[in-house]
C-alpha cells in the first residue's frame, strides 16, 4: 500500500494554521504590554498562516483514508514542522538569532522539556515569553490530539493519530468517538489552566506570571518567566503549594479527572496506578524532607531562611516541590537539589526515570510501566517454584495480556539503550560523565534540569550546537515514547505492501 503523502501534507498545513493562530495570540500579548516586538511577531504569525493555507489548498483533493503508517508520519514529522515554524518568533525578534538554538528552545517547548538556552529570561519581551509558554501548553496535551478534535470538519478519521500520539500501555477512551475524547481532554486541560491562573493571581503573582506558569505547570513543561524559576517566590509558600497541587494533577491520568468531574470519584480513587503514583511521591518526599531537615545547610541561598516559615515546613515544601517537579517531569526549581547531599543527588537522578501516569502530560517511563515490571518481576519468583502455574500480571484486578507485558519489557529495554546511547552521544562533545548522563536522562525524560554543568541553577547555553541537535532528537523520541519515532527508522516501515 502506497503512502498517501497528500493527506500528510494537508495535515501539516493544518498544524501550521494552529501555530500561526497561536502566534497571533502572542502578538496580542505583545501589543497589550507594548514590548516593542509586536510587528515582528505579527509578521511571523502571518507568514506561518500563509504557508499553512497554501499547503492546505494545494492538497485539498487528498484521499480521506489514513492508515497507521501515515499516522506515525504525521505525528513525528508534524512535531518537527511545528518546531521549525515555532522557531520563527525567536529568530525574527532576535531573542535567539541562531536557528539551531531557536529550534532547540522550540523543541524543548513542544516536548514540554523546559530546557532553555536563554541566559536572562527576564529581559525577553513579554510577547516572546508568552509564545514560549504557549509552545508548552500546545505540546502538553499534544497538538495532534488538539487537531483531531476538529477533524470531523475535514472528513478525516482520527483514531490512527491518537494511537500514534498516545502509544502508552492502555487506551482508556472516554467516548467511543475519538474526536469527542480529544475535546473532553482539552476541556479538562483548559479548565485546570484557567483555575490555576486565577489561584496564582489571587496568591500574589502578576496576571502575566500567573498565566505563563499555569500553562507550564499543566503541560509539565517548566518554562518560567523568572531567572530563578519558582525560587523567585520562596518567600511566598502559598504560590508554591498551588503549583505543587497542579503539578500533581498534571502528572495523573486525565481520564481519572474526567471520572471525578462526572461524579465517579470512587472509580478514580480505586485506580491502581494513581495509588502507586501517590505512594512513590509520598515515599520520596518523606526521605528528602528528613535529609534536608537534618543535613541541608539552610544558609545556602537555595532554601529560604528557616526563621521565616519554620525549618520543618521549609524542608517539607522544598522536598515535595522538587520530588513532584522531577517525577512529573515539570522541571520547576525551588531549590538546588544537587546540593542536598550525595544520597539525594542519586535519588533525584533515579527519579528521572520514573515519570508520571499514563494519560497525563508528564514524560518519562510512566508509573504504570514500572508497576507492571515490578509485579512481573515478583511473579517470576513464583513461576520458578511453580513452572506449570498460570500467573498473569494483574492491573486494577484484571489480568493483563502477555503481549502488553512484552511490549512494556521491550519499551523499558529500548528506553535504557536510548539513555546509554544518548549519554555516549553527549560524551562525544567532551562533556564530563555527570553532565552527559544527566543530559541524556533529562532530555529523554523531558525533564529540563539535568546534572553537572547543566543542573537546576544552570541552563543549556553552554551546550555546543551539535549537542543541541542531539538533545532535540532525544526530546522528540522521549515525548513520543520511542516507538512512534524509531519505527520510522526501520526499513520495513517504508516497504510498499
Amino acid at each position: 500500500m502506497k503512502i498517501n503523502y497528500k493527506i500528510i501534507l494537508h495535515f501539516f498545513g493544518l498544524l501550521l494554521l494552529f501555530n500561526g493562530g497561536f502566534m497571533l495570540l502572542a502578538t496580542l500579548v505583545s501589543l497589550i504590554y507594548d514590548d516593542g516586538v509586536t510587528l515582528k511577531l505579527l509578521l511571523s504569525g502571518l507568514a506561518v498562516l500563509l504557508i499553512g493555507m497554501t499547503v492546505m489548498l494545494s492538497t485539498k483533493n487528498h484521499s480521506k483514508e489514513m492508515n497507521k503508517r501515515e499516522g506515525y508520519m504525521v505525528v513525528t514529522f508534524g512535531w518537527i514542522v511545528m518546531a521549525v515554524s515555532g522557531a520563527l518568533p525567536y529568530m525574527v525578534t532576535e531573542v535567539i538569532p541562531s536557528f539551531t538554538s531557536a529550534f532547540f528552545e522550540t523543541m524543548s517547548g513542544y516536548t514540554t522539556t523546559g530546557a532553555t538556552i536563554l541566559n536572562d529570561i527576564e529581559v525577553v519581551p513579554k510577547g516572546v515569553l508568552f509564545w514560549r509558554s504557549t509552545t508548552h501548553w500546545i505540546g502538553g496535551m499534544g497538538i495532534i490530539v488538539l487537531a483531531i478534535a476538529i477533524l470531523p470538519l475535514l472528513g478525516i478519521g482520527g483514531m490512527q493519530l491518537f494511537a500514534a500520539e498516545a502509544p502508552g500501555p492502555s487506551a482508556d477512551k472516554l467516548h467511543p468517538r475519538i474526536t469527542d475524547t480529544a475535546k473532553r481532554l482539552w476541556l479538562i486541560y483548559f479548565g485546570y489552566t484557567l483555575a490555576e491562573t486565577i489561584l496564582l493571581k489571587v496568591a500574589g503573582m502578576s496576571f502575566f506570571d500567573a498565566i505563563n506558569h499555569a500553562m507550564s505547570t499543566l503541560s509539565t513543561g517548566g518554562f518560567s518567566t523568572k531567572n530563578a524559576s519558582l525560587a523567585h517566590w520562596n518567600d511566598q509558600p502559598l504560590i508554591q503549594y498551588i503549583i505543587i497541587t497542579f503539578m500533581f494533577l498534571a502528572g495523573t491520568n486525565f481520564v481519572l479527572s474526567y471520572y471525578a468531574f462526572k461524579g465517579k470519584v470512587q472509580k478514580a480513587l480505586r485506580d491502581e496506578e494513581l495509588r502507586w503514583y501517590f505512594k512513590f511521591i509520598a515515599t520520596f518526599t518523606a526521605v528528602a524532607a528528613l535529609i534536608i531537615y537534618f543535613k541541608a545547610d539552610f544558609s545556602l541561598s537555595s532554601i529560604d531562611h528557616p526563621m521565616v516559615w519554620g525549618r520543618a515546613e521549609s524542608s517539607f515544601r522544598h522536598a515535595l516541590f522538587q520530588v513532584l517537579s522531577v517525577v512529573t517531569t515539570t522541571g520547576f526549581i525551588s531549590a538546588d537539589y544537587t546540593m542536598w547531599t550525595p544520597f539525594l543527588l542519586v535519588m533525584f537522578f533515579g527519579m528521572m526515570f520514573l515519570g508520571g501516569s499514563a494519560g497525563s502530560t508528564a514524560g518519562g517511563v510512566k508509573v504504570v510501566r514500572h508497576m507492571i515490571l515490578i509485579k512481573n518481576g515478583f511473579l517470576e519468583f513464583k513461576r520458578a517454584l511453580h513452572p506449570n502455574a498460570v500467573l498473569p500480571v494483574r492491573y486494577n484486578s484484571k489480568a493483563i495480556a502477555a503481549g502488553i507485558v512484552y511490549n512494556i519489557l521491550g519499551f523499558f529495554i529500548l528506553y535504557m539503550i536510548s539513555f546509554i546511547v544518548g549519554a555516549l552521544g553527549f560524551s562525544l562533545f567532551e562533556l564530563d560523565f555527570q553532565s552527559a548522563i544527566g543530559l541524556s536522562a533529562s532530555s529523554l525524560g523531558n525533564i529540563g534540569p539535568a546534572l553537572g554543568n547543566f543542573g537546576p541553577v544552570n541552563n543549556y547555553a553552554a551546550l555546543p550546537p551539535l549537542a543541541q541537535w542531539w538533545a532535540s532528537f532525544l526530546m522528540l523520541i522521549g515525548r513520543l515514547e520511542l516507538f512512534t519515532v524509531l519505527i520510522l527508522m526501520t526499513p520495513f516501515f517504508w516497504r510498499n505492501r
